[in-house]
C-alpha cells in the first residue's frame, strides 16, 4: 500500500512570512508619522522660542540705550557753547561708549545749529578713506559751531588718556543737526524719539537713533545703535543649515537675513534705501509670505519643487514702538532629520526580525521543499535548453510526482521539438530541407514510407515532390499530379478531406504509389495538410505506418501535428525566400532588358561584366597561395557579387541614348552636321548668284566664272575640313584650331525667323538674346547663348552630398555650341557630355543604395559603384584608393575595362585586338589605375583568353606576351 502523500496545500502557512512584512511596514510606517509630527511641533515651538528670544535680545540692546540718551540729555554738554567746552564732557562719552559696545555715535544738536558727535575708531575699512585719521587715534569727534551765521567744521582725533592727537578744520563738512528727523521729531513729541531701522551712512551699518530733548530745551541728545547684535542672533537661531531667516522692519524692507547685513539699494536722489524682501534672492521666504497672506496664518507648512517647508512669521515689538517682523523657513527634509532617521532603524529592526523569520521558516520548510527545489534546477535546465539528464525526483507530495513526471515528458518533448524545429529552419536548399522533413518524420513515426507533395500557386492541384521509402530516397517521377478537385477517390485526398487514416491494402499502395514496387502488406495512409500562417494550402506530408507493428499514438500524433506545422512555416519561409530570389534575379534581367532596349550594346555589356567579374573571382578563389591564397566567397558573397556585376550600370537608364551614342562631335538626337552642310550649300548659291549679277552688269565673263570655280573649291575644302573635324578622328592641333576658327568668321545670310516653329524650352534660351531684324548675316560657325543648357537644381552636386561623391561638376548641363564641339580636343563627347556619361555611377550607387537590401548584400552599391574608381584615388566618382575599396570591386574594374576595350558592338568605335587590350591595360596598371595583383592574376589564370574565345571575334584573338606584364 503505498505511503500516504502530503498536498501541497498544506505548506500555504509559510505565507505568514508575507504577514510579517506588511505588519513591520504599517508599524514603522505609522511611527515615522508620529515622528513626524512631533518633530513638526517641536519645530513650531522652536521658531516661538526663537522669537522670545530675539525679543529679548531687542530688550537687552534697546533699553541701556535709552538710559545712556537720557543721562546725556541731563549732562553738562547740554550747556556748553564751543568746542573747548565739550571736550571737557570726553571723559564721560567714552565711559558711556565703552559700556554699550553696540553704540557706533554720540552726539548733541543744539538750537543754534551746533553739532557735536563723538565715535569710537574702530577701523572700519568704510570710515578710513573717509577721514584717515592718524596713527594712535581711539576715538574721533565730528564738530560744527556756527560763527557769524557760517558754519564752521572741524574734526579732533582723540588718542589714549583722553589726549587730543590732531584737529583738522573741515570746510567741507556742511550739517544742520536742526534738519534731521531725529531733532525734529525729538523737539516736536518733548519726549525719547526712537527712528525706524535705517543704515547709518558712514559706516554702512544698519542700527536706530535714540533722540531725547535735553532740560533746558535747547539741544538734542542722540545715540546711534547698530543691529549687528541682530544679525549675529539670526545666525545662531537658525534652526538647520538649510533654513531661511529675515528680519523686516515695518515698511517691509530687509534689516538683515541669513547672509548678513543686504546691500544698500539706490534709491535715487543720491539716497539709498534698504532692500526689500522681493528684491533679494530668497525665493523661500518670498514663497513664505506670499502663502501667510493668503492663508492669513503666522505659521504653516508649503511646497517648493516637491519639497515641504515649514515657516513662521513672528512680530517683533520694541522699545519705542517699532514694529519689526521675522520670517523663517525650514526644509522638511532637515527638519525631520532625526525622525528619517529613526524610521531607517525601525526599519533595520523590522528587516532583521522578518529576515530571522525568514530564515526560521525556510528551515522549517527545507526538508519539504528540496523536491521543488530538485524541479527547479531542471525547469532551469530547460531554461537553458539543457536536455541531457532525464528527469529523477522523489517526493511525499502527490502535486510534485505529478509535476515530475509532466516535466520529464515536456522536456524530451521540447528537446526533440528544437532540434527537429532548428534543423529545418537552418536549411537554406529547398530539395534537401524536403528529404531532411521526410525523414525526421519517418524515424519519429516508424513509418515504412513517405511522401510529400506541393500545392501549385491557385491550390488546386498537389504534385508529388520528394518520396522515402525505407531508408533511401526515390525521386518523383513526371505526372504524379492530383488535382484536388476531381480526385475524390484518391487516398491522398481523401485522408486530407476526412482528417483520419485510411488503410490501405498492398493493391491499392501499388496502384496509387508505384514508386514503391515492393509493397507486400496492408498499411494506414496518415495525411497531414501543410499550411501557411494564412491558411493557404502548401502541399501534403503522408506517411505510411504499419500499424500492427507501430501503433501511433494521440500524443504522439500531437507531436507529428505540431511538427508539421513548424515544417509548414520552414517550407513556406524557404519558399519565399527561392520566390524571392528569382523575383530579383527577374528584377535583375528587367532592367538588363530595358537598357539593352535602350542601347543595344549597353545592355551586351551589362551581360559581359558579370561574367568576366565571375571569372576572375573563381580564379582568385581557386589561388592556393600567393596575395589571393585566403580569399573565398561564400555562397551569399557569390549571390552579392552577381547582383553587383549585373547591376553595375544600372545607372544608365538615366543618360540619354544620344549623348551614349554620339558617333560624331554636332550629333545630338540627329547629327547637326546637315545644317552646316545646308550653310555651305547657300553659301556656293549665293556666289553662282553673284557671279551671273556680274555678267550681267557687263563684267568679263571668263574672268568671272574662273573666280566662282575658285569660290567653290574653296567652299568644298573648307567644309570637307569641318566634316572631318565632326568625325572626331585625330587630335585637335593648335593650326587645325586655327582654320576651323577663320572658316568660322564666314557670314551668310538668313531671312527668316529662327523663333517660329521651335519649342518651348528653346524659345526661353533665346530670350536672353534680343531678335535681330532680318535679314541678317549669322557667322557660319557659332556658340550662341540658346546652345547653353543651364543645370537645375537637381542636376547640382554639393560638396558636402550624403554620397561622398567628389566630382568636378561642369558649369553648364548641355553646350550645343558648333564650335565648341567641332574644337573637342580628342572623340566626339564635349566636357559635359563626358560628365553626363559618367554620372551614370553616380545614379547608379543612388539607385542601389535607395534599395532596402538585406545585410548579406549590403555590399551590393559599394562593389557595383566602384568600377570606375582608380587604385591612386583619382577615379570617380568617390575618388577612392585601393586600400579604400573591396576586392570584388576592384574586380568589377577590371572586368569593365578589358570588356570596354574588346567589345565590337560600340558604334563609335572598333573593337582592339587581345594584344591591343592587355597592352592598354598594363599602361593602366603602371599608372595605378587598375589592381596589379588581380591584373596579374588575370593574365597567369588565363581568364582574359577564356573571356576571348567566349566572347571576341577570332579576328580579333591575337597571341599575347604576358610575361611582359608580369
Amino acid at each position: 500500500m503505498p505511503s500516504r502523500r502530503i498536498p501541497l496545500y498544506v505548506h500555504i502557512s509559510y505565507l505568514f512570512v508575507g504577514l510579517l512584512l506588511a505588519f513591520a511596514l504599517v508599524s514603522n510606517g505609522y511611527q515615522f508619522m508620529q515622528t513626524s509630527a512631533l518633530m513638526v511641533n517641536g519645530a513650531k515651538k522652536h521658531f516661538e522660542l526663537v522669537g522670545q528670544r530675539a525679543i529679548a535680545e531687542l530688550d537687552a540692546l534697546y533699553r541701556p540705550t535709552v538710559g545712556t540718551v537720557s543721562l546725556m540729555a541731563h549732562q553738562r554738554l547740554i550747556h556748553a557753547d564751543n568746542l573747548q567746552e565739550r571736550l571737557d564732557s570726553l571723559q564721560f562719552l567714552i565711559t558711556a561708549l565703552d559700556s554699550h559696545p553696540a553704540v557706533t555715535a554720540l552726539y548733541m544738536g543744539y538750537d543754534s545749529g551746533d553739532f557735536f558727535m563723538i565715535r569710537p575708531w574702530r577701523n572700519e575699512p568704510a570710515l578710513m578713506s573717509l577721514f584717515q585719521p592718524p596713527s594712535g587715534t581711539q576715538w574721533l569727534v565730528q564738530s560744527i559751531q556756527v560763527v557769524d551765521g557760517k558754519p564752521v567744521g572741524e574734526h579732533v582725533f582723540i588718542g589714549l588718556d583722553y589726549q587730543v592727537i590732531e584737529r583738522r578744520a573741515k570746510p567741507d563738512y556742511q550739517f544742520d543737526p536742526r534738519s534731521r528727523p531725529w531733532f525734529l521729531s525729538a523737539k516736536q513729541r518733548g519726549d525719547l524719539y526712537v527712528t525706524d531701522p535705517y543704515r547709518f551712512f558712514s559706516s554702512g551699518q544698519v542700527g536706530v537713533t535714540f533722540a531725547y530733548p535735553a532740560e533746558n530745551g535747547q539741544a538734542i541728545a542722540g545715540v546711534d545703535v547698530t543691529l549687528q547684535s541682530l544679525n549675529t542672533l539670526l545666525q545662531e537661531i537658525k534652526v538647520t543649515p538649510g533654513s531661511s531667516i529675515a528680519l523686516l522692519n515695518a515698511m517691509g524692507e530687509v534689516l538683515g537675513w541669513q547672509k548678513g547685513a543686504p546691500e544698500m539699494i539706490d534709491a535715487g536722489g543720491g539716497k539709498m534705501r534698504l532692500p526689500r524682501l522681493s528684491e533679494l534672492p530668497a525665493p523661500m521666504l518670498q514663497r513664505l509670505v506670499s502663502e501667510l497672506n493668503q492663508t492669513g496664518k503666522d505659521d504653516l507648512t508649503f511646497t517648493v519643487a516637491g519639497d515641504n517647508w515649514q515657516g513662521i512669521r513672528i512680530a517683533l515689538p520694541t522699545v519705542g514702538g517699532q514694529a519689526l517682523t521675522m520670517l523663517m523657513a525650514t526644509p522638511h527634509a532637515e527638519l525631520l532629520a532625526e525622525a528619517f532617521e529613526l524610521r531607517r532603524h525601525g526599519m533595520l529592526i523590522a528587516v532583521a526580525l522578518l529576515v530571522l523569520g525568514v530564515l526560521l521558516a525556510l528551515a522549517m520548510a527545507r526538508l519539504a521543499s528540496k523536491p521543488l527545489h530538485a524541479l527547479t534546477a531542471e525547469a532551469e535546465k530547460i531554461e537553458r535548453f539543457d536536455f541531457d539528464d532525464a528527469i529523477e525526483v522523489e517526493s511525499q507530495i502527490a502535486e510534485v510526482v505529478d509535476l515530475s513526471r509532466a516535466m520529464g515528458s515536456m522536456k524530451s518533448t521540447i528537446h526533440r521539438f528544437l532540434e527537429l524545429s532548428i534543423a529545418l529552419s537552418s536549411e537554406t536548399n529547398f530539395q534537401r530541407l524536403l528529404a531532411h522533413l521526410l525523414r525526421e518524420m519517418q524515424e519519429i513515426t516508424q513509418a515504412e514510407g513517405s511522401l510529400i507533395y506541393l500545392a501549385d500557386a491557385d491550390a488546386s492541384h498537389i504534385e508529388l515532390a520528394r518520396a522515402r521509402w525505407g531508408g533511401s530516397l526515390l525521386d518523383a517521377e513526371s505526372g504524379d499530379a492530383i488535382e484536388l478537385a476531381m480526385a475524390h477517390g484518391h487516398p491522398v485526398v481523401r485522408a486530407m478531406r476526412e482528417g483520419k487514416p485510411c488503410a490501405l491494402s498492398a493493391e491499392e499502395l501499388q496502384t496509387y504509389f508505384p514508386l514503391f514496387s515492393d509493397i507486400s502488406k496492408p498499411l494506414s495512409l496518415w495525411v497531414l495538410p501543410l499550411k501557411s500562417r494564412a491558411g493557404d494550402l502548401l502541399g501534403a506530408l503522408a506517411l505510411l505506418v504499419d500499424e500492427k507493428q507501430h501503433k501511433l499514438s494521440p500524443e504522439l500524433m500531437a507531436f507529428v501535428e505540431a511538427l508539421s506545422t513548424t515544417s509548414a512555416v520552414a517550407l513556406n519561409t524557404q519558399r519565399l525566400i527561392d520566390e524571392q530570389k528569382v523575383l530579383l534575379e527577374s528584377f535583375i534581367q528587367l532592367i538588363a532588358g530595358a537598357i539593352d532596349a535602350k542601347s543595344p550594346y549597353t545592355g551586351g555589356h551589362c551581360q559581359r561584366v558579370p561574367e568576366l567579374t565571375k571569372m576572375l573571382a573563381r580564379a582568385a578563389c581557386a589561388e592556393r597561395d600567393g596575395p589571393f591564397a585566403s580569399f573565398a566567397l561564400s555562397e551569399e558573397q557569390w549571390e552579392e557579387l552577381h547582383i553587383a556585376a549585373w547591376l553595375h550600370d544600372c545607372g544608365k537608364v538615366t543618360t540619354p541614348e544620344y549623348v551614349v551614342d554620339k558617333a560624331t562631335k554636332l550629333e545630338t538626337l540627329y547629327d547637326r552636321i546637315h545644317e552646316v552642310r545646308m550653310r555651305f550649300e547657300v553659301l556656293k548659291r549665293d556666289a553662282e548668284v553673284a557671279c551671273w549679277q556680274a555678267i550681267a552688269a557687263g563684267a568679263d565673263a571668263e574672268v568671272a566664272q574662273q573666280a566662282l570655280a575658285e569660290q567653290l573649291r574653296q567652299l568644298d575644302d573648307d567644309f570637307a575640313f569641318v566634316a572631318q573635324c565632326n568625325e572626331g578622328g585625330e587630335f585637335m592641333a593648335p593650326e587645325l584650331l586655327g582654320r576651323l576658327q577663320g572658316i568660322a568668321q564666314r557670314t551668310w545670310h538668313r531671312t527668316l525667323s529662327d523663333r517660329i516653329g521651335i519649342s518651348h524650352e528653346e524659345m526661353e534660351r533665346k530670350k536672353g538674346t534680343p531678335e535681330p531684324s532680318l535679314p541678317v548675316l549669322e557667322p557660319l560657325l557659332a556658340d550662341k547663348p540658346e546652345h547653353l543648357f543651364p543645370r537645375g537644381p537637381r542636376e547640382q552636386m554639393a560638396a558636402d552630398n550624403p554620397w561622398g561623391f567628389k566630382v568636378n561638376v561642369p558649369q553648364y548641363l548641355y553646350n550645343r555650341g558648333e564650335l565648341y564641339n567641332l574644337s573637342v580636343g580628342r572623340g566626339t563627347l564635349a566636357e559635359e557630355e563626358r560628365y553626363k556619361i559618367n554620372e551614370h555611377i553616380i545614379q547608379t550607387i543612388i539607385m542601389l543604395e535607395k534599395l532596402p537590401f538585406p545585410r548579406h548584400l549590403r555590399r551590393v552599391p559599394e562593389i557595383a559603384g566602384g568600377h570606375h574608381e582608380k587604385m591612386d584615388g583619382s577615379g570617380y566618382p568617390k575618388r577612392l584608393t585601393r586600400e579604400e575599396m573591396s576586392v570584388p570591386a576592384r574586380m568589377m574594374a577590371i572586368a569593365d575595362i578589358f570588356e570596354a576595350l574588346t567589345a565590337v558592338d560600340r558604334p563609335y568605335k572598333k573593337g582592339k585586338t587581345l594584344s591591343e587590350a592587355i597592352r592598354i591595360m598594363g599602361f593602366m596598371r603602371k599608372d595605378q589605375h587598375i589592381d596589379a595583383e588581380l591584373f596579374a592574376l588575370f593574365l597567369r589564370s588565363g581568364v582574359y583568353r577564356d573571356y576571348a574565345e567566349r566572347y571576341m571575334p577570332k579576328a580579333l584573338i591575337d597571341d599575347v606576351d604576358i610575361t611582359a606584364y608580369l
